[in-house]
Formats: C-alpha cells, structure tokens, sequence
C-alpha cells in the first residue's frame, strides 16, 4: 500500500462526493501528473470506474430509480463505440505508434469540454423544457443510439465524460426525475467503463495495484465527501473544479 497514492483517492473521491464532478476528470491528469503514461492512466482509472459505479449501480437497481429503456439504447451506441475507440489506438500500427501522444491531446481536448459542461450543467436545470425532451424515448431510439456512440468513443479513448457528458445530454434530452438521471448515468456508465476497461486488460494496461490504492482512499473519502455535501455549498466548489480541470486540459494540449 502507497499512502501518496491512498490519500490522493481519498481527496479526489472527497471532491466528487462533495461536488458530483466526475472522478476521471480529476484522477486521469493527476495520474499522469505524477508520472503515469497516459495510456496506463487512461485504462486504471476506467478499471477503478468500473468498480465504483458497480455498487452505485447496485444500489439504484434496488432503488428502481433506473430507466432501462434508456439505459439500453444508450449502451447499444456507447459499448461497441467505446470498444472501437480502444482498439483503434491499440490495433492499428500508425496509431497504436503514437497512442500517448494521441490520448494526451485527446484528454486535453476533453477535459476542455467537460470543463465548460460541468458549468453549463449548473444552469441547464433551470431552462425550460424543449421538444426533445417532450418526445417518448422509443421516439428518439436512433438519436440516443447515435449520441451513446457519440459520447462512447470520447470516454473509451479519453476514459472522460462517461458520467459529465451523459449526464448533460440526458438533462437535455430527456425528462427524468433527478434520482432516475443519477440511477440512469450511473449504470450506464458501469456497462460503458467496464466494456472499454476490458479490452485495456487484454493489452496489459491496467494498473491493478494502482487502481487497489486508489479505491482504499476514494470509498471513504466519497462517503465522507456526500455527507459534508449538504453543509458546503456546491454551485461555487464545482466552478472551482471545473476552473482547474480546464487549466489541466489546456496544459496537455
């Protein structure tokens, strides 16, 4: 067990219980911050994703707070994409030569977005209601099958956005109770990060002990964080957030 790395799980899994901000985009630049190729950061963090949002996942499935429909046409979208995205940089010689040069511009250019989202996403729940969001789901099979496969290939190069810009499209989108987005984002990105974080095992990209570490300090720190989250203001601690992540992505462009 590293303590350096225990207690930076421990403050990024705080910030993301107080904040709701995604744990990628706080733990894939600090990753990389301290020496990890992009390549091993991007597949260790999809890796400790995927098993934070299982228990997250687990506990809305009981909460029925779920919407299945949606969940599934997203993920018919989102899963191969993201898979396709992994291989492309792994599989194919002229990428694959490059592939942390290619992943690190990538992420800079993620983060960007996420960043400029995650202050959008504060002010997106007061905007009225539109006609997309007025249509059934069923209505909207292929648009949601295109953005899932949209947003797929972001997170399954980037290991980014799988809860951040889901998220947004989903409020934007469609009409969910606020438990229903949380449950809905959740276990999606679950079947999202597991599927890209598994083709990564296949190349040896994982950094288990790594990920192990950084799991002993966030589950704590998330507990901790959500529970201090009613007593600190949120709207202005996710500007700030959202301010660093987007120096983070304009220093690896």
């Amino acid at each position: 067990m590293e303590l350096e790395i225990v207690v930076m799980g421990f403050l990024v899994g705080g910030l993301v219980g107080l904040t709701g901000v995604g744990g990628a985009a706080l733990l894939t630049p600090v990753l990389m911050l301290i020496g990890i190729s992009p390549s091993v950061a991007v597949a260790t963090d999809l890796f400790y994703n995927s098993v934070t949002k299982l228990f997250g996942s687990i506990q809305h499935i009981r909460q029925r707070t779920i919407d299945l429909t949606l969940t599934k046409y997203l993920a018919i979208g989102s899963v191969p994409s993201a898979i396709g995205a992994v291989l492309l940089v792994q599989a194919y010689p002229p990428l694959a030569a490059h592939q942390d040069a290619i992943m690190k511009h990538a992420l800079g250019v993620v983060l960007i977005i996420v960043a400029l989202a995650t202050i959008v996403k504060q002010f997106f729940t007061k905007l009225g209601s539109n006609r997309w969001q007025d249509m059934p789901t069923e209505s909207k099979k292929g648009l949601t099958i295109a953005v899932g496969a949209a947003l797929g290939f972001v997170v399954g190069l980037t290991s980014i956005g799988s809860g951040s810009l889901f998220a947004l499209a989903m409020i934007y989108l469609y009409r969910l109770k606020a438990a229903q987005l949380v449950g809905t984002d959740i276990l999606h990105a679950f079947l999202l990060v597991t599927a890209a974080g598994s083709i990564h095992a296949i190349y040896g990209n994982i950094d288990y002990l790594l990920a192990a570490n950084l799991l002993v300090g966030s589950v704590p720190g998330v507990v901790l964080g959500s529970r201090l989250s009613a007593k600190v203001p949120g709207r202005p601690l996710r500007t700030v957030m959202a301010t660093l992540i987007l120096i983070s992505g304009l220093k690896l462009l």
